[in-house]
């Protein structure tokens, strides 16, 4: 759910600038044009006899998000959505964030369009885990994270991912609002922006949504899952702040590991007892199983930072989200460091 491709005419023109991410770039310019090729119509694959009856259930809804989503939400319709492709993997993107050993903020990678981001992605997973495995050679946190669902900001028509079809419904439908709000505010080397915007018109759409098609059964699935999500980030954040806390003490590197060692596994056993009270849901047992650190803490926070600034936006022009994308618009233009106070209007 992240906002990866820089377009492929942007990689494009970088792979042939003679640039020193030629490599990765090639990769990325690559694996995209793979999946335009080989998308096809969504109204093809539903004709087709072929075609599973849960991916036609699943692709039918993602039509009817994309048109609710346009036509109810004011999101800029750039084509997305309209094709289909079955992308052969359980992930269409590995991204790999990376952070300092005693620090907090993702490292970024600069590329025109996208301006600088938090993540490297890449199309095979050997890739993404051998350049990983560079940087925490160099005494980086790391992580590896697989990737469903990604937007290329309007660039390209993003087709509908055969990934994002294993998600259960509430999931699926949040996961195209969320997608197809990146276009319409962007701010180039602000992910934890983009990320925040995109999730708050996730959250309003969801909203929206739910009141006018969904059933009971759909909104208890919504508010189960997102109990057990707030929960776990809630967990995530905790652990956050304590290791900045730490890390902003003048420790000796070795004790400094000691007590970060403590503190992540500290967060294992909180997991432990509230995954205890889930009847057996074990959704986020992967998080841990890839290993958590400074990376993966610092990934988790660029999604929720700013939404609550933004839903202070969202409240203040009475709920008109075309009022709402352009305050978001025009806050983005400021300064990074003043973007938040902007958006509660507090400058």
């Amino acid at each position: 759910m992240t906002p990866w491709g820089l377009g492929l005419a942007g990689l494009l023109a970088l792979v042939l600038s003679g640039c020193g991410e030629v490599r990765y770039l090639a990769q990325a310019a690559a694996g995209q044009l793979d999946l335009l090729v080989r998308a096809r119509p969504v109204a093809e694959v539903l004709a087709d006899p072929a075609t599973l009856p849960e991916t036609r259930r699943k692709l039918a809804l993602v039509q009817e998000v994309r048109a609710f989503a346009v036509g109810e939400l004011g999101l800029p319709d750039r084509g997305a959505y309209r094709k289909y492709v079955d992308v052969g993997r359980p992930y269409v993107v590995w991204n790999v964030f990376r952070a300092p050993e005693f620090g907090l903020d993702l490292l970024t990678s600069c590329f025109p369009v996208a301006g600088c981001v938090g993540y490297r992605g890449y199309f095979r997973e050997a890739d993404a885990r051998a350049y990983a495995d560079t940087r925490r050679a160099a005494g980086e946190d790391v992580r590896v994270g697989g990737v469903t669902a990604y937007s290329t900001l309007g660039y390209l028509r993003d087709p509908v991912l055969s990934t994002m079809l294993t998600y259960p419904d509430p999931t699926l439908i949040r996961t195209v609002i969320h997608e197809l709000a990146h276009p319409a505010v962007y701010v180039a080397g602000d992910t934890v922006y983009n990320e925040s915007f995109a999730t708050a018109v996730e959250e309003e759409g969801w909203r929206r949504w739910a009141s006018a098609h969904g059933t009971p059964e759909l909104r208890e699935a919504d508010r189960t899952m997102r109990e057990r999500a707030q929960a776990f980030e809630a967990l995530l954040l905790g652990a956050r702040a304590e290791l900045q806390a730490l890390y902003a003490r003048p420790l000796a590197p070795e004790t400094m590991r000691t007590r970060k060692a403590a503190v992540l596994a500290g967060l294992q056993e909180r997991y432990s007892t509230l995954k205890a009270g889930w009847g057996g849901y074990a959704g986020y047992d992967g998080w841990f199983a890839a290993g958590g650190n400074n990376a993966a803490l610092a990934s988790v926070a660029a999604y929720a930072t700013l939404v609550p600034d933004f839903g202070a936006a969202l409240v203040r022009v009475g709920g008109h989200l075309p009022a709402f994308y352009e305050v978001a618009r025009q806050c983005g233009k400021s300064p990074a460091a003043e973007r938040a106070a902007c958006l509660r209007d507090e400058r």
